[in-house]
Protein backbone atom coordinates (compact mmCIF):
# COMPACT_ATOMS: atom_id res chain seq x y z
CA UNK A 1 0.00 0.00 0.00
CA UNK A 2 1.71 3.07 1.41
CA UNK A 3 5.38 2.30 0.27
CA UNK A 4 4.25 1.75 -3.13
CA UNK A 5 5.12 5.53 -5.25
CA UNK A 6 6.69 6.58 -1.71
CA UNK A 7 9.74 5.20 -1.73
CA UNK A 8 11.65 5.69 1.75
CA UNK A 9 14.54 8.43 1.11
CA UNK A 10 14.72 8.36 4.26
CA UNK A 11 15.23 5.29 5.90
CA UNK A 12 18.81 5.51 6.85
CA UNK A 13 18.11 8.51 9.67
CA UNK A 14 15.63 6.84 12.21
CA UNK A 15 18.59 4.68 13.77
CA UNK A 16 21.69 7.41 12.72
CA UNK A 17 23.18 9.52 15.72
CA UNK A 18 21.51 12.41 14.83
CA UNK A 19 17.95 11.05 15.26
CA UNK A 20 18.91 8.62 18.11
CA UNK A 21 19.91 10.90 20.45
CA UNK A 22 17.80 11.18 23.54
CA UNK A 23 15.88 14.08 23.77
CA UNK A 24 13.83 13.21 27.15
CA UNK A 25 16.01 15.41 29.37
CA UNK A 26 17.08 17.98 26.77
CA UNK A 27 15.52 21.59 27.39
CA UNK A 28 13.06 22.64 24.75
CA UNK A 29 15.74 25.54 23.16
CA UNK A 30 17.84 22.28 22.91
CA UNK A 31 15.56 20.00 21.59
CA UNK A 32 14.26 23.15 18.72
CA UNK A 33 17.45 23.68 17.41
CA UNK A 34 18.47 19.79 16.77
CA UNK A 35 15.34 20.34 14.88
CA UNK A 36 17.17 21.85 12.60
CA UNK A 37 19.76 19.74 11.97
CA UNK A 38 17.56 16.96 11.48
CA UNK A 39 15.33 19.04 9.32
CA UNK A 40 18.70 19.12 7.16
CA UNK A 41 19.13 15.79 7.06
CA UNK A 42 15.20 15.32 5.78
CA UNK A 43 15.85 17.71 3.22
CA UNK A 44 19.22 16.80 1.79
CA UNK A 45 18.01 13.21 1.50
CA UNK A 46 15.96 14.59 -1.28
CA UNK A 47 18.13 16.46 -2.98
CA UNK A 48 15.36 19.38 -4.59
CA UNK A 49 15.60 20.91 -7.11
CA UNK A 50 13.88 23.96 -8.28
CA UNK A 51 11.85 22.05 -11.09
CA UNK A 52 11.09 19.76 -8.17
CA UNK A 53 9.22 23.22 -6.48
CA UNK A 54 7.81 25.00 -9.68
CA UNK A 55 6.72 21.66 -11.08
CA UNK A 56 5.26 19.70 -7.93
CA UNK A 57 7.10 16.85 -9.14
CA UNK A 58 6.18 13.62 -7.13
CA UNK A 59 9.48 14.19 -5.49
CA UNK A 60 7.49 17.35 -3.67
CA UNK A 61 4.90 15.33 -2.85
CA UNK A 62 6.71 12.46 -1.41
CA UNK A 63 8.50 14.47 0.61
CA UNK A 64 5.46 15.36 2.41
CA UNK A 65 4.25 11.73 2.53
CA UNK A 66 7.49 11.09 4.24
CA UNK A 67 7.17 9.00 7.66
CA UNK A 68 10.37 10.84 9.33
CA UNK A 69 7.57 13.57 10.23
CA UNK A 70 6.95 10.82 12.81
CA UNK A 71 9.96 11.43 14.42
CA UNK A 72 10.59 14.96 15.22
CA UNK A 73 7.26 17.07 13.53
CA UNK A 74 9.39 20.11 14.27
CA UNK A 75 11.79 19.25 11.75
CA UNK A 76 8.97 19.02 9.04
CA UNK A 77 7.27 22.24 10.21
CA UNK A 78 10.58 23.86 9.17
CA UNK A 79 11.03 21.59 6.22
CA UNK A 80 8.11 22.42 4.36
CA UNK A 81 8.57 26.83 5.61
CA UNK A 82 11.96 26.58 3.94
CA UNK A 83 11.90 24.10 0.80
CA UNK A 84 7.84 25.36 -0.15
CA UNK A 85 7.18 28.84 1.71
CA UNK A 86 10.28 30.28 1.15
CA UNK A 87 12.32 28.89 -1.59
CA UNK A 88 8.87 28.47 -3.38
CA UNK A 89 8.10 31.55 -3.39
CA UNK A 90 11.28 33.02 -4.46
CA UNK A 91 11.57 30.18 -7.38
CA UNK A 92 8.81 31.66 -9.19
CA UNK A 93 11.12 34.51 -10.39
CA UNK A 94 13.92 33.24 -11.05
CA UNK A 95 12.64 32.99 -14.59
CA UNK A 96 13.00 36.99 -14.84
CA UNK A 97 15.60 36.78 -12.32
CA UNK A 98 18.44 34.38 -12.78
CA UNK A 99 20.88 36.77 -9.71
CA UNK A 100 18.04 34.73 -7.30
CA UNK A 101 19.08 30.91 -8.43
CA UNK A 102 22.28 30.92 -5.88
CA UNK A 103 20.18 32.12 -3.19
CA UNK A 104 17.31 29.41 -3.75
CA UNK A 105 20.16 26.71 -4.46
CA UNK A 106 21.53 28.26 -0.57
CA UNK A 107 18.33 27.23 0.74
CA UNK A 108 17.47 23.69 -0.99
CA UNK A 109 21.34 22.75 0.26
CA UNK A 110 20.70 24.42 3.59
CA UNK A 111 23.51 26.45 3.49
CA UNK A 112 21.53 29.00 4.70
CA UNK A 113 18.08 28.91 6.85
CA UNK A 114 14.45 30.59 5.08
CA UNK A 115 11.28 31.76 6.50
CA UNK A 116 8.26 33.10 5.47
CA UNK A 117 6.25 35.91 7.37
CA UNK A 118 3.01 36.91 6.33
CA UNK A 119 0.45 36.71 8.57
CA UNK A 120 0.47 39.66 11.58
CA UNK A 121 -0.28 39.91 15.23
CA UNK A 122 -3.44 41.76 14.93
CA UNK A 123 -4.78 40.43 11.32
CA UNK A 124 -4.09 36.18 11.57
CA UNK A 125 -6.08 34.85 8.06
CA UNK A 126 -7.28 38.51 7.29
CA UNK A 127 -4.20 38.94 5.18
CA UNK A 128 -5.60 41.44 3.30
CA UNK A 129 -5.45 44.48 6.01
CA UNK A 130 -2.03 43.58 7.01
CA UNK A 131 -0.09 46.56 8.12
CA UNK A 132 3.74 45.95 7.43
CA UNK A 133 5.00 48.57 5.02
CA UNK A 134 7.79 48.59 2.56
CA UNK A 135 8.18 52.05 1.33
CA UNK A 136 10.33 53.27 -2.01
CA UNK A 137 13.05 55.58 -1.11
CA UNK A 138 14.50 58.22 -3.97
CA UNK A 139 17.46 55.88 -3.83
CA UNK A 140 15.80 52.30 -5.07
CA UNK A 141 16.22 51.15 -1.70
CA UNK A 142 13.11 50.60 0.28
CA UNK A 143 12.65 51.07 4.45
CA UNK A 144 10.78 48.01 6.11
CA UNK A 145 8.56 49.25 9.14
CA UNK A 146 6.09 47.36 10.76
CA UNK A 147 4.41 50.50 12.16
CA UNK A 148 2.00 49.39 14.95
CA UNK A 149 2.37 46.05 17.43
CA UNK A 150 -0.60 44.46 15.51
CA UNK A 151 1.74 44.68 12.86
CA UNK A 152 3.69 41.87 14.18
CA UNK A 153 4.36 38.65 11.92
CA UNK A 154 3.11 35.89 14.15
CA UNK A 155 4.59 33.25 14.46
CA UNK A 156 7.71 31.81 12.28
CA UNK A 157 10.77 30.83 14.16
CA UNK A 158 13.12 34.04 13.20
CA UNK A 159 15.78 33.69 16.41
CA UNK A 160 18.85 32.44 15.00
CA UNK A 161 19.82 29.20 14.97
CA UNK A 162 23.05 28.70 13.88
CA UNK A 163 22.98 29.56 9.97
CA UNK A 164 22.03 32.72 8.24
CA UNK A 165 18.71 32.70 7.69
CA UNK A 166 16.91 34.82 5.28
CA UNK A 167 13.08 35.55 5.05
CA UNK A 168 10.03 36.14 2.06
CA UNK A 169 8.06 39.31 4.33
CA UNK A 170 4.96 40.25 2.84
CA UNK A 171 4.30 44.07 3.24
CA UNK A 172 2.48 46.96 1.45
CA UNK A 173 4.42 48.74 -1.20
CA UNK A 174 4.27 52.48 -0.45
CA UNK A 175 5.43 54.48 -3.86
CA UNK A 176 5.47 58.42 -3.47
CA UNK A 177 2.39 58.39 -0.68
CA UNK A 178 0.81 55.52 -2.83
CA UNK A 179 -0.41 52.31 -1.40
CA UNK A 180 0.37 49.40 -4.26
CA UNK A 181 -0.70 46.63 -2.84
CA UNK A 182 0.58 43.18 -1.33
CA UNK A 183 4.69 42.05 -2.38
CA UNK A 184 6.95 39.72 -0.86
CA UNK A 185 10.72 40.95 -0.30
CA UNK A 186 13.55 39.37 0.35
CA UNK A 187 15.01 40.04 3.83
CA UNK A 188 17.69 38.63 5.95
CA UNK A 189 16.79 38.44 9.41
CA UNK A 190 20.06 36.87 11.32
CA UNK A 191 23.60 35.75 10.71
CA UNK A 192 22.99 32.64 12.54
CA UNK A 193 24.20 34.23 15.77
CA UNK A 194 22.69 37.37 16.16
CA UNK A 195 19.72 39.46 14.29
CA UNK A 196 20.34 41.50 11.73
CA UNK A 197 20.02 45.64 12.43
CA UNK A 198 16.39 46.61 12.50
CA UNK A 199 15.15 43.33 12.91
CA UNK A 200 13.83 42.10 16.67
CA UNK A 201 12.44 38.73 17.43
CA UNK A 202 11.03 37.68 20.30
CA UNK A 203 11.16 34.27 21.74
CA UNK A 204 6.94 32.76 21.93
CA UNK A 205 7.02 30.62 25.28
CA UNK A 206 7.29 26.44 23.45
CA UNK A 207 3.82 25.53 22.54
CA UNK A 208 2.54 22.55 24.62
CA UNK A 209 2.90 19.30 23.30
CA UNK A 210 4.38 19.04 20.14
CA UNK A 211 7.81 19.49 19.25
CA UNK A 212 8.81 22.00 20.46
CA UNK A 213 9.81 25.38 17.48
CA UNK A 214 11.16 28.50 18.68
CA UNK A 215 7.84 30.56 16.77
CA UNK A 216 8.62 34.11 17.72
CA UNK A 217 7.02 37.37 17.20
CA UNK A 218 9.11 39.62 14.51
CA UNK A 219 9.13 43.05 14.03
CA UNK A 220 11.34 45.82 11.52
CA UNK A 221 12.79 49.26 12.50
CA UNK A 222 13.95 51.23 9.48
CA UNK A 223 15.04 48.08 8.10
CA UNK A 224 16.94 49.30 4.92
CA UNK A 225 16.41 46.65 1.49
CA UNK A 226 18.00 46.78 -1.44
CA UNK A 227 16.04 47.36 -4.57
CA UNK A 228 16.65 43.45 -5.57
CA UNK A 229 14.83 42.56 -2.52
CA UNK A 230 11.18 43.19 -4.29
CA UNK A 231 9.38 39.90 -5.60
CA UNK A 232 7.66 41.37 -8.59
CA UNK A 233 7.06 45.20 -9.99
CA UNK A 234 6.40 48.18 -8.56
CA UNK A 235 3.50 49.25 -10.52
CA UNK A 236 0.31 48.92 -9.11
CA UNK A 237 -2.13 45.65 -9.70
CA UNK A 238 -5.34 46.26 -11.63
CA UNK A 239 -6.82 43.83 -9.29
CA UNK A 240 -5.17 44.07 -5.78
CA UNK A 241 -7.09 40.54 -4.46
CA UNK A 242 -6.16 38.93 -7.72
CA UNK A 243 -2.76 40.19 -7.25
CA UNK A 244 -2.49 38.89 -3.18
CA UNK A 245 -3.99 35.42 -4.40
CA UNK A 246 -1.41 35.38 -6.67
CA UNK A 247 2.04 36.22 -4.53
CA UNK A 248 0.56 33.89 -2.07
CA UNK A 249 -0.14 30.70 -4.38
CA UNK A 250 2.70 28.27 -1.99
CA UNK A 251 0.21 29.33 0.86
CA UNK A 252 -2.64 27.26 -1.58
CA UNK A 253 0.43 24.73 -2.28
CA UNK A 254 0.94 24.39 1.04
CA UNK A 255 -2.98 23.71 2.09
CA UNK A 256 -2.85 19.96 0.11
CA UNK A 257 1.12 19.39 1.48
CA UNK A 258 0.53 19.55 4.92
CA UNK A 259 -2.54 17.60 4.61
CA UNK A 260 -0.31 15.11 3.11
CA UNK A 261 1.20 14.44 6.42
CA UNK A 262 -2.26 13.69 7.84
CA UNK A 263 -1.35 9.55 5.92
CA UNK A 264 1.62 8.62 7.57
CA UNK A 265 0.16 10.15 11.16
CA UNK A 266 -2.56 7.89 10.80
CA UNK A 267 -1.08 4.79 9.78
CA UNK A 268 1.28 5.50 12.70
CA UNK A 269 -1.53 5.20 14.79
CA UNK A 270 -2.74 2.00 13.35
CA UNK A 271 0.96 0.66 14.06
CA UNK A 272 1.03 1.42 17.34
CA UNK A 273 -2.25 0.57 18.33
CA UNK A 274 -2.36 -3.34 16.67
CA UNK A 275 1.40 -3.89 18.10
CA UNK A 276 0.44 -3.10 22.07
CA UNK A 277 -3.36 -4.29 21.50
CA UNK A 278 -0.87 -7.70 20.96
CA UNK A 279 1.59 -7.44 23.09
CA UNK A 280 -1.01 -6.40 26.27
CA UNK A 281 -2.82 -9.00 27.91
CA UNK A 282 -5.03 -9.74 30.01
CA UNK A 283 -5.48 -12.73 32.55
CA UNK A 284 -4.10 -15.85 34.47
CA UNK A 285 -1.35 -17.25 33.75
CA UNK A 286 -2.93 -20.09 31.74
CA UNK A 287 -5.67 -18.10 30.11
CA UNK A 288 -3.66 -14.83 28.89
CA UNK A 289 -4.89 -13.19 25.61
CA UNK A 290 -4.15 -9.96 24.38
CA UNK A 291 -6.62 -7.27 23.87
CA UNK A 292 -7.26 -6.87 20.86
CA UNK A 293 -9.50 -10.16 21.27
CA UNK A 294 -11.99 -7.49 22.43
CA UNK A 295 -14.21 -5.23 19.72
CA UNK A 296 -14.01 -2.24 21.96
CA UNK A 297 -10.05 -2.42 21.37
CA UNK A 298 -10.30 -3.47 18.20
CA UNK A 299 -12.98 -0.92 16.86
CA UNK A 300 -10.61 2.51 16.56
CA UNK A 301 -7.79 0.66 15.81
CA UNK A 302 -9.37 -0.98 12.37
CA UNK A 303 -11.23 2.47 11.49
CA UNK A 304 -7.72 4.17 11.63
CA UNK A 305 -6.49 1.29 9.31
CA UNK A 306 -9.27 1.85 6.96
CA UNK A 307 -9.13 5.40 6.95
CA UNK A 308 -5.34 5.45 6.10
CA UNK A 309 -5.95 3.28 2.99
CA UNK A 310 -9.20 5.44 1.34
CA UNK A 311 -7.11 8.40 2.88
CA UNK A 312 -4.31 7.46 0.64
CA UNK A 313 -6.58 6.83 -2.47
CA UNK A 314 -7.95 10.24 -1.75
CA UNK A 315 -4.67 11.89 -1.53
CA UNK A 316 -3.81 10.54 -5.25
CA UNK A 317 -6.75 11.52 -6.59
CA UNK A 318 -6.61 14.97 -4.90
CA UNK A 319 -2.79 15.74 -5.87
CA UNK A 320 -3.98 15.08 -9.72
CA UNK A 321 -6.74 17.20 -9.59
CA UNK A 322 -4.61 20.22 -7.99
CA UNK A 323 -2.05 19.84 -10.46
CA UNK A 324 -4.10 20.16 -13.24
CA UNK A 325 -3.48 23.45 -14.97
CA UNK A 326 -6.54 23.21 -17.05
CA UNK A 327 -8.68 23.17 -14.26
CA UNK A 328 -10.23 26.36 -12.56
CA UNK A 329 -7.71 28.16 -9.82
CA UNK A 330 -10.75 28.29 -7.77
CA UNK A 331 -11.86 24.51 -8.15
CA UNK A 332 -8.06 23.35 -7.68
CA UNK A 333 -7.75 25.68 -4.51
CA UNK A 334 -11.45 24.05 -3.38
CA UNK A 335 -10.24 20.37 -3.44
CA UNK A 336 -7.13 21.40 -1.87
CA UNK A 337 -8.95 22.74 0.76
CA UNK A 338 -11.54 19.63 1.18
CA UNK A 339 -8.28 17.54 1.06
CA UNK A 340 -6.57 19.43 4.36
CA UNK A 341 -9.98 19.23 6.30
CA UNK A 342 -10.54 15.74 5.85
CA UNK A 343 -7.42 14.38 6.17
CA UNK A 344 -6.68 16.67 9.50
CA UNK A 345 -10.61 14.81 10.69
CA UNK A 346 -9.49 11.74 9.78
CA UNK A 347 -6.17 12.03 11.44
CA UNK A 348 -7.17 13.43 14.73
CA UNK A 349 -10.31 10.83 14.90
CA UNK A 350 -7.12 8.20 14.89
CA UNK A 351 -5.01 10.35 17.58
CA UNK A 352 -8.16 10.19 20.46
CA UNK A 353 -9.49 6.76 19.36
CA UNK A 354 -6.26 4.86 19.12
CA UNK A 355 -4.46 6.25 22.22
CA UNK A 356 -7.58 6.09 24.47
CA UNK A 357 -7.45 2.60 24.17
CA UNK A 358 -3.74 2.45 24.78
CA UNK A 359 -4.69 3.33 28.64
CA UNK A 360 -2.45 4.98 30.29
CA UNK A 361 0.61 4.53 28.35
CA UNK A 362 -1.41 6.57 25.97
CA UNK A 363 -0.80 10.08 27.46
CA UNK A 364 3.23 10.29 27.19
CA UNK A 365 4.60 11.68 24.72
CA UNK A 366 7.54 8.50 23.79
CA UNK A 367 4.66 6.68 23.03
CA UNK A 368 4.29 9.26 20.02
CA UNK A 369 0.71 9.60 19.77
CA UNK A 370 0.18 12.48 21.66
CA UNK A 371 2.74 14.76 19.83
CA UNK A 372 1.56 13.66 17.01
CA UNK A 373 -2.07 14.59 17.68
CA UNK A 374 -0.70 18.17 18.88
CA UNK A 375 0.90 18.40 15.72
CA UNK A 376 -1.69 18.29 13.90
CA UNK A 377 -3.88 20.97 15.58
CA UNK A 378 -1.25 23.13 14.22
CA UNK A 379 -1.17 21.54 10.69
CA UNK A 380 -4.82 21.82 10.76
CA UNK A 381 -4.13 26.05 11.46
CA UNK A 382 -0.97 26.06 9.01
CA UNK A 383 -0.83 27.15 5.79
CA UNK A 384 -5.08 28.12 5.75
CA UNK A 385 -7.08 27.46 9.17
CA UNK A 386 -9.80 24.58 8.49
CA UNK A 387 -12.45 26.46 9.09
CA UNK A 388 -11.57 29.59 7.28
CA UNK A 389 -11.13 26.94 4.30
CA UNK A 390 -14.64 25.91 4.83
CA UNK A 391 -16.32 29.03 5.48
CA UNK A 392 -15.02 30.23 1.88
CA UNK A 393 -15.21 27.18 0.35
CA UNK A 394 -19.34 26.42 1.41
CA UNK A 395 -20.05 30.08 0.61
CA UNK A 396 -18.41 30.25 -3.12
CA UNK A 397 -20.19 27.53 -4.03
CA UNK A 398 -23.63 28.67 -2.48
CA UNK A 399 -23.19 31.28 -4.84
CA UNK A 400 -22.60 29.46 -7.61
CA UNK A 401 -19.38 31.16 -8.11
CA UNK A 402 -17.60 27.84 -9.43
CA UNK A 403 -18.72 24.16 -9.14
CA UNK A 404 -16.77 20.81 -7.73
CA UNK A 405 -16.31 17.98 -9.75
CA UNK A 406 -19.59 15.91 -9.31
CA UNK A 407 -19.82 12.63 -7.72
CA UNK A 408 -18.63 9.84 -9.75
CA UNK A 409 -21.32 7.52 -7.76
CA UNK A 410 -24.49 9.53 -7.26
CA UNK A 411 -26.57 7.07 -5.55
CA UNK A 412 -23.32 6.09 -2.85
CA UNK A 413 -24.62 6.79 0.52
CA UNK A 414 -22.00 9.54 1.33
CA UNK A 415 -22.96 11.49 -2.17
CA UNK A 416 -26.39 11.22 -0.57
CA UNK A 417 -25.36 13.05 2.36
CA UNK A 418 -23.29 15.92 0.73
CA UNK A 419 -26.44 17.01 -1.64
CA UNK A 420 -28.64 16.13 1.40
CA UNK A 421 -26.42 19.17 3.28
CA UNK A 422 -26.17 21.33 0.12
CA UNK A 423 -29.66 21.22 -0.85
CA UNK A 424 -30.59 22.49 3.26
CA UNK A 425 -28.08 25.24 2.87
CA UNK A 426 -29.01 26.78 -0.58
CA UNK A 427 -32.77 27.08 0.78
CA UNK A 428 -31.24 28.92 3.09
CA UNK A 429 -29.49 31.23 1.46
CA UNK A 430 -32.04 31.81 -1.30
CA UNK A 431 -34.51 33.48 1.77
CA UNK A 432 -31.75 35.98 3.20
CA UNK A 433 -31.03 39.11 1.80
CA UNK A 434 -27.25 38.69 1.40
CA UNK A 435 -24.39 36.39 1.59
CA UNK A 436 -22.92 38.37 4.57
CA UNK A 437 -26.11 39.32 6.66
CA UNK A 438 -27.18 38.22 9.96
CA UNK A 439 -28.94 35.17 8.79
CA UNK A 440 -25.83 33.53 7.12
CA UNK A 441 -23.94 34.21 9.75
CA UNK A 442 -25.70 32.76 12.37
CA UNK A 443 -27.71 29.53 10.10
CA UNK A 444 -24.79 28.76 7.23
CA UNK A 445 -21.08 29.26 9.15
CA UNK A 446 -21.66 27.08 11.55
CA UNK A 447 -22.71 24.37 9.45
CA UNK A 448 -19.98 25.81 6.83
CA UNK A 449 -16.94 22.49 7.86
CA UNK A 450 -19.49 19.38 8.35
CA UNK A 451 -20.74 20.44 4.56
CA UNK A 452 -17.21 20.45 3.24
CA UNK A 453 -16.30 17.44 5.38
CA UNK A 454 -19.39 15.87 3.50
CA UNK A 455 -17.26 16.92 0.39
CA UNK A 456 -14.75 15.38 1.22
CA UNK A 457 -15.97 12.24 2.35
CA UNK A 458 -17.55 11.59 -1.07
CA UNK A 459 -14.77 12.11 -2.67
CA UNK A 460 -12.32 9.56 -0.73
CA UNK A 461 -15.02 7.26 -1.61
CA UNK A 462 -15.06 7.50 -5.07
CA UNK A 463 -11.32 7.90 -5.21
CA UNK A 464 -11.08 4.68 -3.09
CA UNK A 465 -13.19 2.78 -5.47
CA UNK A 466 -12.01 3.72 -8.73
CA UNK A 467 -8.53 2.58 -7.19
CA UNK A 468 -9.32 -0.36 -6.11
CA UNK A 469 -9.11 0.03 -2.34
CA UNK A 470 -10.71 -2.97 -0.39
CA UNK A 471 -14.12 -3.47 -0.61
CA UNK A 472 -14.11 -4.67 3.30
CA UNK A 473 -11.99 -1.64 4.18
CA UNK A 474 -14.29 1.08 1.69
CA UNK A 475 -17.32 -0.16 3.63
CA UNK A 476 -15.56 0.31 6.95
CA UNK A 477 -14.77 3.49 5.71
CA UNK A 478 -18.32 4.33 4.83
CA UNK A 479 -19.97 2.73 8.26
CA UNK A 480 -17.35 5.36 10.32
CA UNK A 481 -18.35 8.30 7.86
CA UNK A 482 -22.05 7.75 9.14
CA UNK A 483 -21.24 8.13 12.50
CA UNK A 484 -20.27 11.31 12.20
CA UNK A 485 -23.89 12.56 11.04
CA UNK A 486 -25.96 9.32 12.45
CA UNK A 487 -29.20 11.64 12.44
CA UNK A 488 -29.15 12.66 8.98
CA UNK A 489 -28.89 8.79 7.89
CA UNK A 490 -31.78 7.44 10.20
CA UNK A 491 -33.49 10.55 9.34
CA UNK A 492 -33.43 10.88 5.76
CA UNK A 493 -31.62 7.87 4.16
CA UNK A 494 -34.09 5.79 6.61
CA UNK A 495 -30.81 3.30 8.32
CA UNK A 496 -31.53 3.68 11.77
CA UNK A 497 -29.46 2.94 14.96
CA UNK A 498 -29.53 -0.74 14.51
CA UNK A 499 -28.97 -0.46 10.79
CA UNK A 500 -25.78 1.64 11.38
CA UNK A 501 -24.55 -0.69 13.87
CA UNK A 502 -24.77 -3.73 11.82
CA UNK A 503 -22.94 -2.05 8.96
CA UNK A 504 -20.14 -1.08 10.85
CA UNK A 505 -19.58 -4.82 12.68
CA UNK A 506 -20.29 -6.63 9.14
CA UNK A 507 -17.44 -4.55 8.02
CA UNK A 508 -14.85 -4.42 11.34
CA UNK A 509 -15.65 -8.69 11.16
CA UNK A 510 -14.51 -8.38 7.58
CA UNK A 511 -11.37 -6.16 7.97
CA UNK A 512 -9.96 -7.94 11.46
CA UNK A 513 -8.65 -10.93 10.12
CA UNK A 514 -6.26 -9.07 7.63
CA UNK A 515 -5.33 -6.21 10.15
CA UNK A 516 -1.71 -7.42 10.41
CA UNK A 517 -1.37 -8.01 6.32
CA UNK A 518 -2.57 -3.82 6.61
CA UNK A 519 0.24 -2.77 9.24
CA UNK A 520 2.81 -4.36 7.41
CA UNK A 521 1.74 -2.91 4.28
CA UNK A 522 1.70 0.51 5.53
CA UNK A 523 5.39 0.29 6.31
CA UNK A 524 6.08 2.60 8.52
CA UNK A 525 7.51 0.58 11.79
CA UNK A 526 11.16 1.60 11.04
CA UNK A 527 9.69 5.56 12.09
CA UNK A 528 8.01 3.92 15.23
CA UNK A 529 9.32 4.49 18.20
CA UNK A 530 7.13 4.02 20.49
CA UNK A 531 7.98 1.47 23.46
CA UNK A 532 4.59 0.28 23.60
CA UNK A 533 4.67 -2.21 20.29
CA UNK A 534 7.35 -4.62 21.93
CA UNK A 535 8.55 -6.04 24.96
CA UNK A 536 12.42 -5.41 24.09
CA UNK A 537 12.09 -1.82 23.10
CA UNK A 538 10.32 -1.54 26.48
CA UNK A 539 12.83 -3.78 28.36
CA UNK A 540 15.35 -0.91 26.68
CA UNK A 541 13.43 2.09 27.32
CA UNK A 542 12.95 1.10 31.17
CA UNK A 543 16.87 0.37 31.36
CA UNK A 544 17.52 3.91 30.32
CA UNK A 545 15.44 5.58 33.01
CA UNK A 546 16.86 7.71 35.82
CA UNK A 547 16.64 5.54 38.49
CA UNK A 548 16.75 6.32 42.44
CA UNK A 549 18.01 3.96 45.00
CA UNK A 550 19.42 4.40 48.50
CA UNK A 551 19.60 3.31 51.95
CA UNK A 552 16.62 5.72 53.64
CA UNK A 553 14.79 4.46 56.54
CA UNK A 554 11.48 6.17 57.43
CA UNK A 555 9.65 4.94 60.49
CA UNK A 556 5.66 4.44 59.45
CA UNK A 557 4.72 4.96 63.01
CA UNK A 558 6.70 7.15 65.07
CA UNK A 559 7.19 7.20 68.97
CA UNK A 560 4.90 10.44 70.25
CA UNK A 561 4.79 9.43 73.77
CA UNK A 562 2.07 7.91 76.07
CA UNK A 563 -1.26 10.73 75.79
CA UNK A 564 -4.03 10.54 78.48
CA UNK A 565 -7.34 10.07 76.03
CA UNK A 566 -10.02 11.89 78.14
CA UNK A 567 -13.43 10.84 77.29
CA UNK A 568 -14.80 14.21 76.60
CA UNK A 569 -11.92 14.32 73.84
CA UNK A 570 -13.00 11.40 71.86
CA UNK A 571 -16.80 12.65 72.18
CA UNK A 572 -15.91 15.49 70.44
CA UNK A 573 -14.39 13.87 67.79
CA UNK A 574 -17.25 11.91 66.79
Amino acid sequence: MSSDGYPRRTLHLPHSALFSTPIRDMNHKDRALLSYEKARAIGLSYDMTIDDLLSLTPKFWQLHNDPAVLLDGAAITLLTIQYNLCAGTISRYVGRRPELIPLVEDLLQYRKHGQFLMTELGHGLDIGNIETTATLLPSGEFVLNSPTPSAAKFMPPTVPAGRPCVAVVFAKLIVDDDDRGHRPFIVSLNDGKQMCAGVQSKLLPFRGGPHPVTHSITTFRNVRLPRGALLGSLSKPANMHANLMSIIERITIGTIALGCLALPFTQCYATIGTMYSLRRQIGGPTNRKPILTFRTQQAPILAAAANAYVMQALQRWAIAKFCDKGLDGRVRHGIAAIFKGVMSQHSQQGALGVSERCGAQGLFAHNQMTTLHNEMRGIAIAEGDVLGLAIRLVNELLLGRYTLPPPANPDALLAQHEAGLFARLRALIHGVPHHRSAEVNRLILPHCQPAMEALGHRMAYDAAVAQGVRPALVDLYVASVVKLDAAWYAEHAGIGWEAQQAMETRAQDAVLPVLGELVKEMDVFPYVNAPIVSDERWDAFVDGLATFEGNARVELFEPRGVLEVRPEMVRSHL
